[in-house]
C-alpha cells in the first residue's frame, strides 16, 4: 500500500522540488510563464478534455454540484472560525474555499487513477475556478462586474469546450492534436510554478498559516462525507471528489491578495503551509482511498 502511495506522489512531489531548488539557485521571474499557463496552457487543456468525443457531460451533473457544495459551504464553515480567531475575513475565508485543484488536483488525478480520471479532475478545476473568479473576486471587490468572468480564458475555454460536447462537433484532428500538446505543457507547469513559490515561505505569520493547514482540508474532508449519502458518484468520481476536498489552498488565493493588496503575506503564508501540509494529508487521503 504504501510503495503504491509513493508511487503515485513521488512524481508529483519530485517537479514541486526540482521548481524549489530551481528557484532556490537562479530565481526565476515566473510572472510570464504563469500567465502563459493560464491564458494558453491550462484553458487547451480543459478545451481538449471537455471537446473530446470520450466526454459525456451528463455524467458529471453530481460531481459538479458537489464540488460546488464543498467550495461554497467551506467559506461559510470558515467564516465563524475567522470571526472566533481574530482573522480579517477577507484573509483567511478565500483560501479555505478556493483549493488547489490545478496545481495539485490535475496532476494528481493523473498520477493516482490515470488518464480516464482527467475529464472529472477537469470538471472540479473547472468548477472550483469558476467560483473563484465570480465569488471570490466580488467578495474581495463588490465592484466587480460578474460579465467579466466569461473573458477569463480558462472559463472561456470551458464554455467552448462544453458547447462541443453537447453539440458532439469535432474539430479536425491537427488542431485536436495541437490543442491537445499544448493542454500536456500545464501539467507539470503547474507543479513547477508551486515549487517556485514555496521559496517565498514566510514565517513570520506562521500561525494563521497553521490554521489554514488545517481548517482547510478539515472542511472540505467533512462535508464530503456528509455528502456521501446523498450521492451516487462511482467509485473513480467520489475518490476524486474526496481528493478535492482535502485539497490546500490555491496559489491563486495569493495572487489575488496580492492584486488588491489585502494582506498579502498573511495570504501567503496560508497558502505555502497549506501546501507544506498536503505532504501529510494527500498520503492520507490516497491510502484511506486505496486500502
Amino acid at each position: 500500500m504504501f510503495s503504491k502511495i509513493f508511487i503515485i506522489i513521488f512524481p508529483l512531489f519530485s517537479i514541486v522540488s526540482i521548481g524549489f531548488l530551481y528557484a532556490r539557485k537562479h530565481s526565476p521571474d515566473m510572472v510570464s510563464v504563469n500567465k502563459l499557463n493560464i491564458d494558453l496552457f491550462a484553458p487547451a487543456l480543459i478545451f481538449h478534455v471537455l471537446s473530446d468525443k470520450g466526454f459525456q457531460i451528463d455524467a458529471y451533473y453530481q460531481l459538479a454540484a458537489a464540488a460546488f457544495f464543498v467550495v461554497i459551504f467551506s467559506g461559510l464553515l470558515a467564516w465563524p472560525l475567522a470571526k472566533i480567531m481574530g482573522y480579517n475575513v477577507k484573509t483567511f475565508v478565500p483560501p479555505m474555499m478556493f483549493s488547489n485543484s490545478g496545481n495539485i488536483g490535475l496532476p494528481l488525478a493523473l498520477f493516482a487513477f490515470g488518464e480516464k480520471a482527467l475529464p472529472a479532475a477537469v470538471m472540479l478545476f473547472i468548477v472550483e475556478n469558476t467560483l473563484h473568479f465570480s465569488v471570490g473576486m466580488k467578495m474581495m471587490d463588490h465592484k466587480m462586474s460578474m460579465l467579466n468572468i466569461i473573458k477569463i480564458p480558462m472559463v472561456f475555454a470551458a464554455i467552448l469546450g462544453l458547447g462541443y460536447s453537447f453539440t458532439g462537433w469535432q474539430l479536425p484532428e491537427v488542431v485536436s492534436t495541437t490543442i491537445e500538446m499544448l493542454g500536456l505543457v500545464a501539467v507539470p507547469l503547474m507543479l513547477f510554478s508551486l515549487g517556485v513559490r514555496l521559496t517565498s515561505i514566510d514565517l513570520q505569520d506562521w500561525r494563521i498559516g497553521v490554521a489554514g493547514a488545517i481548517i482547510c482540508p478539515a472542511t472540505g474532508i467533512l462535508l464530503v462525507l456528509l455528502l456521501t449519502p446523498f450521492l451516487s458518484l462511482d467509485e473513480l468520481q467520489y475518490g476524486q471528489l474526496l481528493i478535492f476536498g482535502a485539497l490546500p489552498p490555491a496559489v491563486l488565493n495569493f495572487m489575488v491578495a496580492e492584486k488588491y493588496q489585502h494582506q498579502p503575506r498573511k495570504v501567503a503564508s496560508i497558502v505555502l503551509l497549506g501546501n507544506l501540509a498536503s505532504l501529510v494529508t494527500i498520503p492520507a487521503v490516497l491510502y484511506f482511498l486505496l486500502e
